[in-house]
């Protein structure tokens, strides 16, 4: 396949097939580059608060110092950071990376079980929290190897009165910080002014060193680190940036960053892409609150913004977006889900500028096929696959098929990642012996290269962007002493793409929809709520008893 690749006559002119994977050994070398070029550039944003590359500079530094002379922790350890999007992100996950440590993501949103899991696998040395959410943290961290926590509050980068404004707000007013307690645990702003009393000193990085652990679940159901190397990720900046970079003005970009930077789309296609371009990051903490959101919008002159087709579909169904300046924006890139064509078109007549839709997985560091950017309108297609990328269909007996023909999605690139944080048997059964990495996605591709998503393998569910994988929420599910069978499947929804559907076979009677409900609640992260509980006598099941979801799945979707 790597010697026919039928999409390269679709590039646009002057598109490399290839990139320099080598040009950037690390992550860090390209951040310290845009410092070099863009020193007094605004680089980040947050609730009227900015910083300049030279203040990031500063403060990773002192973090990355504070990790190393206080805690001293050593190359290659693992820091967990459980933020949504704020000041303290960039600066905690740069100062990480300088320091030569792995940064393990963590959504701030994760029930106890959910984040005890992921501070175990991951062996993580040490956490950065945000107040709001210490109190998950205080309920396991006794069980996990975690040795030092650090705490911070909205406003702490906000400077004087207004973070202790947001502060004060969000504690006695809004009640949206449950009160905590964790001996030993030192502020963020304290662990940057004890920093500054170590020097940092020259930390050895090479490309396959591990930048990032990127937990994603598993038909297992069990949430498995990807291993994102700082090759991965440089390559797919580079990827990326070839392939929006004719199309941007160094150092003036400013791009809507509303999806959160734990997550790999945001993470890459807005943190780091546009950190190489020098642009600002305009960071939305709550994007939930739809109309704070367009309110926010309406003060900032944004070329550029990515989303999943919740959000655009939100912000279109909101009073007032219409009324923003869109006289800057050229790039709007939809990933995570698939992007539908009445809200693509719709964004169009809004905003005068084509939702381009774009394909990955956390796998993938995540980008792997984009639609070029001059495309005029929706196509129904995830693109092409990006520079030194190739994609393939395979069927079940790993033959590439031909054009038309609907197999399993496979990519190849310098973004795979290097595999699953000591899960080898996992890693095997997802990147063949040739290196194609199986997506779990089924495909077909047309005669001019463009491949087009037509179902899922998988059993995976995905909610707004996000995956839930069925034998999770089945698990959980079949705790309660009342059910006797459990099956999770997705059904479609107009604003999340889809929801998570439980089907029950009941050991109590008396069992009901609101007490499954708030069982998941309880024990599950809201997305992977179910949002409908059906009871029934049986389930379908093959002849050797396993349940057949895809059955339940075809009901739900034809009902």
């Amino acid at each position: 396949m790597s010697a026919d690749r039928p999409w390269l006559k679709q590039y646009p002119e002057g598109m490399p097939s290839d990139i320099d994977v080598d040009e950037f050994p690390s992550v860090v070398s390209v951040l310290e580059n845009a410092i070099s070029h863009y020193n007094q550039r605004p680089a980040f944003a947050n609730l009227g608060k900015t910083l300049t590359y030279a203040e990031i500079d500063v403060l990773s530094r002192q973090f990355a110092a504070y990790l190393l002379g206080e805690l001293k922790l050593k190359k290659g350890d693992r820091v967990a950071i459980m933020l949504p999007n704020c000041l303290q992100y960039p600066i905690a996950t740069f100062g990480v990376l300088r320091a030569g440590l792995t940064v393990v993501n963590t959504n701030p949103m994760y029930t106890a079980r959910e984040l005890k899991h992921q501070l175990v696998d991951s062996g993580a040395s040490a956490i950065l929290v945000l107040d709001n959410f210490g109190h998950t943290v205080q309920e396991v961290i006794a069980d996990t190897p975690v040795k030092q926590v650090i705490t911070t509050g909205l406003g702490d980068m906000l400077g004087f009165p207004k973070g202790a404004i947001v502060n004060f707000v969000l504690k006695h007013i809004k009640k949206m910080v449950p009160d905590y307690s964790i001996a030993g645990a030192v502020r963020f702003r304290d662990t940057l002014a004890l920093g500054q009393k170590h020097a940092l000193p020259e930390i050895s990085i090479v490309p396959d060193d591990i930048a990032f652990l990127q937990y994603t679940g598993g038909t297992t159901g069990i949430a498995k680190g990807a291993m994102l190397t700082h090759r991965n990720l440089v390559a797919n900046m580079q990827q990326a940036a070839a392939w929006v970079g004719t199309n941007v003005k160094l150092g003036e970009e400013v791009i809507i960053t509303a999806l959160p930077l734990y997550h790999i789309f945001a993470l890459t296609a807005n943190g780091l892409v546009f950190m190489k371009f020098g642009g600002l990051n305009h960071l939305i903490t709550n994007p939930r609150d739809m109309p704070g959101f367009v309110k926010e919008l309406k003060q900032v002159r944004f070329t550029a913004i990515t989303g999943v087709n919740t959000l655009f579909n939100g912000l279109l169904n909101t009073p007032g977006f219409d009324e923003v300046d869109f006289s800057a924006l050229h790039l709007t890139l939809g990933g995570g889900m698939a992007v539908q064509r009445s809200v693509a078109e719709r964004w169009k007549k809004v905003t005068g500028v084509t939702l381009i839709e774009a394909y990955g997985l956390t796998e993938t560091s995540p980008a792997a096929c984009i639609n070029p950017m001059d495309l005029k309108d929706y196509n129904g297609s995830i693109g092409l696959p990006i520079p030194s990328t190739d994609a393939c269909v395979k069927d079940e007996d790993g033959r590439i098929l031909s054009v038309g023909e609907v197999g399993e999605l496979c990519i190849k690139g310098p973004q795979v990642m290097k595999g699953y944080w000591q899960r080898p048997d996992e890693t095997a059964k997802v990147i063949d012996a040739d290196g194609w990495l199986h997506t779990g996605d089924m495909a077909r591709m047309d005669e001019q290269g463009y491949f087009y998503i037509v179902d899922r393998k998988k059993d995976m569910i995905l909610v707004s962007g996000f995956n839930v994988y069925p034998n999770e929420v089945e698990d959980v599910i079949a705790l309660m002493p009342g059910v006797l069978e459990v099956a999770a499947v997705g059904v479609p929804d107009e604003k999340s793409g889809e929801v998570v559907k439980v089907v029950i076979v009941k050991k109590d009677p008396g069992l009901t929809e609101e007490q499954v409900k708030a069982h998941a609640r309880e024990h599950l992260t809201g997305y992977k709520h179910p949002r409908i509980v059906e009871f029934r006598k049986e389930l379908p099941k093959t002849n050797v008893g396993k349940i057949l979801r895809r059955e339940l799945r075809d009901e739900a979707a034809g009902s």
